[in-house]
């Protein structure tokens, strides 16, 4: 069996989740962590039986492929050095800062020929893969994801942080862009957008409701989709899914598919591995990624002109 040589840049919260799961894939060798704060980086390669190297350059040479986990703010910098390095990534989610980063980093991995994946880790939900089976025309979503607040990921906005997955799976369901887009926001623990609701309009009349938070008392990721004759419920935490259809007798039955239930991020690296062993387009690719921040960073206009207008 083919094992591919993979490391992880950042094991902090998320990486050492990243590590973990290498370390458990058959066709994968963990080669290696590295981390800025090196006790750390230690820590992870005893606990997942791999080694700590002492620089990002060193474990770069050593591997085909690298996960990337550090803060959003570094993921231009470090993913363009490992996508120029001719090496395949899996960039965390946001994949960039800026669209105008994310876009030059799907160009470098273009012409470098390596894989290019970003960690949209709902796509790889059991609950997301079984509903989008279900999804055909779309007529109006609305989604939650609330969240305790924990000072991780506060380098970004509520809308890059949260509103990211929400929005990329939007984009995927309903296949096209929104001609309007309204947003509002506020700061409550940060000096940065800590809840925002955005509202998408698009060309045949859908509508897209999107509300996050990241300083509510309990955690709540639910998404509703609602097209002719049917509704669907995904609850992203308990993977489960509720549909009800429309029947020609008149009737409103339910209907429970079967889902088999697995960690997402498990799911996520296993295709993001075999898009390297079969030399195939990974599931969520850079272009990908590079829309979700697009759009995100419409989202994030919308809200700060209204901040403005209100502020004076």
């Amino acid at each position: 069996m083919k094992k591919v040589r993979a490391g992880v840049v950042g094991v902090g919260y998320l990486g050492q989740h990243h590590a973990r799961v290498l370390s458990i894939l058959e066709n994968v060798e963990l080669v290696g962590v590295y981390d800025i704060d090196e006790k750390r980086a230690q820590e992870i390669a005893r606990k997942y039986r791999t080694k700590a190297f002492p620089s990002f350059e060193a474990l770069l040479d050593e591997v085909e492929a690298m996960v990337c986990a550090v803060p959003t703010e570094h993921h231009f910098d470090v993913g363009r050095a490992i996508l120029d390095a001719k090496k395949h990534l899996l960039m965390e989610k946001p994949v960039a800062k800026t669209y105008e980063e994310a876009s030059e980093l799907v160009k470098i991995a273009r012409e470098n020929n390596v894989k290019f994946q970003v960690g949209h880790i709902e796509r790889f939900n059991p609950a997301t893969q079984v509903a989008s089976k279900h999804v055909e025309e779309p007529k109006y979503i609305e989604s939650q994801r609330i969240s305790v607040f924990n000072p991780r990921g506060t380098d970004v906005d509520v809308v890059l942080d949260l509103m990211i997955h929400d929005i990329d799976l939007v984009l995927k369901f309903m296949k096209k862009w929104p001609v309007d887009i309204k947003a509002a926001g506020i700061e409550v623990l940060t000096d940065k957008i800590d809840m925002a609701n955005a509202r998408l309009e698009f060309d045949e009349g859908e509508v897209v409701n999107l509300t996050v938070s990241r300083v509510s008392m309990v955690k709540k990721r639910k998404m509703r989709i609602f097209q002719p004759y049917a509704y669907i419920g995904i609850d992203f935490m308990r993977q489960d899914i509720s549909i009800y259809r429309k029947e020609q007798t008149g009737e409103i039955l339910p209907y429970f598919p079967p889902i088999h239930r697995k960690e997402p991020l498990l799911l996520e690296l296993a295709s993001f591995i075999e898009s390297i062993i079969e030399d195939r387009e990974p599931e969520c690719t850079g272009e990908d990624g590079a829309k979700a921040v697009k759009l995100a960073e419409e989202i994030t206009k919308s809200i700060k002109k209204r901040l403005k207008l209100h502020r004076g």
